[in-house]
């Protein structure tokens, strides 16, 4: 009897302890890194594409090849109603441990990090849920009112419009901050995790090795898209298109277009990459080879002609002075002829 009661006792701990254990589990830690993360770019946000879409800052996340810049995304939240608490890094024992950022009811502890546009370090400014429909506060939030007309605008929510301080983890040599009572009363409910689309943002982001810190040297190209899938945006707010892309490209092959004619026997190749290659690319190669018969041209000319001069004109004025004089032993004969006439 006393085996089944310690049994009973056992399974009713569990059950108490489960949702405690899920709280914990959804705001733990994820990764434990000893090198800190780069500080936060400073950007421009995006216009909200569509009404209901929340605004969720962007972050430095950890791969294979170090940590990379996951673009701040406008998204649509799992149920209505619901908040972002976006992700942050926590310094602690010599360790910088990754806390995944989730949605519910009410915004979570997020490190202190001032994200800006609505998340300054505790809650969020950036709008409120009002019957069933989200409200954006115009004055930290980039919306269209011609577009979204459930605006508001309250300015009591900036205390800093511009970012200085720019570390992007809590605790010694961050942001030194502690959970608030009702930060910690929010990270004790319920919460849901990351939705797929936010999953497969934060995926694409680490397939971009150029969103990676140890390319971009911490200033990544791609800051911002105004939805998953959508457009990406420049840290000063312009749209990144496939034209830029192409010109990083050209940027590229003209490199290689520079050394190629170094080695003579390789200009049969590069002829051919250079037809099969784009059409700027046979602008930029077609002035090379003008300026090499240009200058080849007035080489030859300036020998040609002062040789035919040097070799005519003394063969012609040589020959006429010393030959006339040839003839003047003639005048020697007339001497001969007189002696017979005086006898």
């Amino acid at each position: 009897m006393k085996k089944i009661i310690k049994v009973l006792f056992f399974l009713l701990l569990t059950a108490i302890a489960l949702p405690r254990m899920h709280a914990q589990i959804s705001v733990g830690v994820g990764i434990s890194i000893r090198l800190a993360p780069p500080a936060l770019p400073i950007y421009v946000q995006p216009a909200c594409p569509t009404e209901g879409y929340l605004w969720t800052p962007g972050y430095w996340a950890y791969g294979q090849g170090g940590y990379f810049w996951v673009p701040g995304v406008w998204v649509m939240p799992p149920q209505v109603g619901y908040l972002w608490t976006p992700t942050y890094w926590g310094f602690e024992n010599g360790l910088y441990g990754y806390h995944a950022g989730y949605w519910g009811a009410h915004i979570g502890f997020y490190g202190g990090i001032n994200y800006g546009f609505g998340y300054g370090g505790v809650g969020y400014g950036g709008g409120m849920w009002e019957g069933g429909r989200f409200r954006y506060n115009t004055a930290v939030t980039n919306v269209n009112t011609t577009i979204i007309h459930n605006t508001y605008i309250n300015r009591t929510v900036i205390n800093n419009t511009t970012i200085n301080n720019r570390t992007s983890f809590n605790g010694q040599g961050g942001v030194q901050a502690k959970p608030r009572p009702e930060e910690i009363t929010a990270m004790r409910e319920q919460h849901v995790q990351p939705t797929s689309e936010q999953s497969m943002h934060q995926q694409t982001a680490g397939k971009d090795r150029n969103q990676y810190a140890s390319v971009n040297h911490g200033k990544p190209a791609t800051v911002a898209m105004d939805k998953p899938n959508g457009q990406h945006f420049t840290p000063q707010g312009h749209v990144v298109t496939p034209n830029t892309a192409a010109r990083l490209n050209t940027t590229n092959k003209k490199t290689v277009t520079h050394t190629a004619p170094v080695n003579k026997p390789a200009a049969n190749v590069t002829k051919k990459n250079v037809s099969k290659s784009n059409p700027v690319n046979n602008k930029a190669t077609t002035p090379r080879k003008q300026p090499a018969t240009q200058h080849v041209a007035p080489k030859v000319q300036p020998k040609s002609q002062p040789q035919t001069q040097r070799t005519t004109q003394p063969r012609t004025q040589k020959p006429a002075p010393q030959k006339a004089p040839a003839p003047t032993p003639a005048p020697k004969q007339p001497e001969k002829t007189p002696p017979p006439v005086k006898k």
